[in-house]
């Protein structure tokens, strides 16, 4: 009877409830991501509005609170809302998790500034920023659960699977919100007020989210565990208290979560990031390489839970594992052979060496953004490793600062804290000199035109020589009288350089300006690096695919809310969300670009070991049966 009741659930189709069940799960899920991502995708306005007025500690402690929110809070919403999902019920858990993020993001649309409100603003939107990690820590163990115990055994990677398309889709929906609103009311007025319209926008689809989960009735397994009178009185406790739940719970991490994880982040995320920082190609065009990526290689995500139903979970996620560690490493090369040619090409004939005292370099691990290295020899590396430019370090004498020397130039660096006042002379120096000499030994540098003031046109000629200009044929020329008020705003001068004249002539300097690595749009491969994005894309599904299915049926009804959420979101919160900055410090200290996917790797293999070894299949268990 059991293998006919099976046989006649994989033919028929979903019902009815099924799919409403699946839609309300993903379609909240979806509006929960799209809340979140728009911090990011807004961080620059947000900054300006509430953090700009304080001194640079206390913009550093801010940072800090909504990194740690944006990350290390998940799996502490984790423990409150999966105790409250296994104490009182999967859907009303998941409605007030719904309500808390998208309340928090509506306030924060509505939130005056540092300019009306002071301290109390960015104290306030911090507060708001840890609720909605705290939610978001809550959100997906409850949506996850919810489906599952409303999916038939043998279908329940397919059903969960629509789950996992919804960080994906929340990011799409965040990005086109903020691109319509840029184009409706302009960049100018965006930035002054246009950020808050996509915040405000959440209150359209929290409502339509919280009137579709009323509608639902709570999940037939946790409602069987209640009438039989075999719930948790204490989940905490009993998940991670007792060994035999905590084990699974472990294994569940390191066995799953933590390489699904670092896979998750290198594909969708850092992908961008190599795109952008290290490769140097456009914003917009990564956007548009990324976003068909994603286009082409969603419906895996789909495809790959209906797979682990028929063939399991473990072996796609295994799989997906041994792929990125095998091929991680020929894939972002071939990327930057794809997307940047000129600069592969130069670092397979250029290395910098930079030559410092011992114990002058240090490990440059930056989460936040806002850490300074003020040693000669970190000032070198990090410019360096920002521009893509493979490095080996050497000693050199005690007390000396760093110097660098690329093909024939030798360029010394400085100690800022040394330097004092005169840091920033000495760094615009060191970064001209730096880029002239990359940029002659075949980087793909390029400069603006300059905007010159005539107060600084003397000065610019004499730290520009290989620009070969003349002042009087330069004064000579074209030029745009402009207030000099304009020009102290825009910074092109202060006002003691501006010394009481109320408007200057400005000089246009052809390729003047400040240099900056380039991927010559023209020579992108749009094909061949679409590929590459695609291939990463579908190393995501197959990890990401199964991993709701199977955690769901590691775990017991009583506890399942709880013993899933907290691996997942220490696993995506810690593991993964680590992953940017830990990569960038780890080639920053190698100067090798490709250094700090060991990272990923090294995870990766560490999950596939554990995971060969003592995750066991789950596929087709009956949700009921598990004790």
């Amino acid at each position: 009877m059991a293998a006919t009741s099976m046989a006649e659930t994989t033919r028929r189709g979903m019902t009815r409830e099924e799919k409403k069940v699946i839609f309300a799960s993903s379609l909240g899920t979806v509006f929960e991501w799209y809340d979140f991502y728009l911090y990011g995708s807004l961080a620059a306005f947000i900054g300006t509005t509430f953090f700009a007025d304080y001194p640079e500690a206390t913009r550093n402690i801010f940072a800090l609170l909504a990194f740690a929110a944006g990350f290390l809070v998940r799996p502490f919403g984790a423990l409150v809302f999966g105790r409250i999902g296994d104490l009182v019920g999967r859907k009303y858990t998941f409605l007030v998790t719904i309500l808390i993020m998208g309340l928090s993001t509506f306030l924060v649309g509505v939130l005056p500034g540092s300019a009306n409100w002071g301290i109390a603003a960015p104290v306030i939107l911090v507060i708001l920023r840890l609720l909605q990690g705290l939610a978001l820590g809550g959100e997906y163990g409850g949506a996850a659960t919810y489906v599952a115990e409303h999916a038939p055994d043998n279908r329940r990677g397919y059903y969960t699977s629509w789950i996992q398309t919804t960080a994906t889709l929340g990011l799409f929906l965040s990005l086109i919100v903020i691109l319509i609103v840029q184009n409706a009311v302009g960049k100018d007025a965006f930035a002054a007020w246009g950020w808050r319209i996509p915040f405000l926008v959440s209150c359209v689809l929290l409502a339509i989210s919280v009137w579709i989960r009323l509608s639902l009735s709570e999940s037939p397994a946790f409602k069987k565990m209640k009438e039989e009178g075999k719930g948790s009185k204490a989940p905490l406790s009993e998940a991670f208290g007792q060994w035999k739940n905590a084990k699974i719970a472990l294994i569940a991490l390191l066995g799953l979560t933590a390489g699904q994880a670092v896979v998750w982040y290198a594909g969708q995320f850092y992908s961008l990031f190599f795109l952008q920082n290290v490769l140097k190609v456009d914003g917009q065009s990564v956007n548009i390489m990324i976003a068909i990526a994603l286009l082409i290689g969603s419906g895996f995500f789909v495809f790959f839970g209906w797979l682990s139903d028929k063939i399991g979970r473990k072996p796609i996620i295994m799989a997906g594992l041994l792929l990125a560690i095998l091929t991680y490493f020929p894939l972002f090369k071939a990327l930057t052979s794809a997307a940047n040619p000129a600069l592969a090409q130069a670092e397979q004939t250029v290395r910098a060496t930079v030559t410092a005292a011992p114990g002058d370099c240090t490990f440059q691990f930056n989460p936040v953004g806002t850490a300074k290295f003020n040693n000669s020899c970190d000032i070198a590396t990090s410019f360096l490793s920002k521009s893509s430019v493979p490095y080996t370090i050497a000693d050199g004498p005690a007390g000396q600062p760093a110097t660098v020397k690329v093909g024939d130039a030798t360029v010394t660096s400085y100690d800022a804290a040394a330097a004092g006042k005169d840091a920033a002379a000495k760094g615009a120096a060191f970064t001209h000199d730096m880029s002239l000499a990359l940029q002659k030994a075949g980087f793909p540098l390029a400069r603006d035109p300059a905007k010159v003031p005539d107060a600084k046109l003397d000065a610019f000629i004499t730290a520009n020589p290989e620009l070969g200009l003349n002042a009087a044929t330069v004064r000579a020329g074209e030029k745009t009288v402009t207030p000099t008020a304009d020009l102290v705003k825009a910074k092109l001068l202060t006002a003691e350089q501006a010394g009481g004249a109320t408007d200057m002539p400005v000089y246009t300097v052809a390729s003047g300006g400040a240099f900056k690595m380039v991927a010559n749009p023209s020579a992108i491969n749009w094909p061949l690096t679409i590929a590459i994005l695609t291939i990463l894309v579908i190393y995501v599904t197959m990890v990401y695919g199964p991993i709701a299915a199977i955690l769901v049926e590691m775990f017991p009804t009583r506890i399942r809310y709880t013993g899933m959420s907290l691996p997942y979101h220490i696993g995506n919160g810690w593991f993964g969300g680590l992953l940017p900055a830990t990569v960038f410090a780890m080639s920053a200290a190698t100067g090798d670009i490709y250094y700090g996917l060991w990272y990923p790797i090294a995870i990766a293999a560490m999950t596939l070991v554990i995971g060969v070894i003592f995750v066991r299949e789950t596929k087709g268990v009956n949700l009921d049966a598990i004790d």
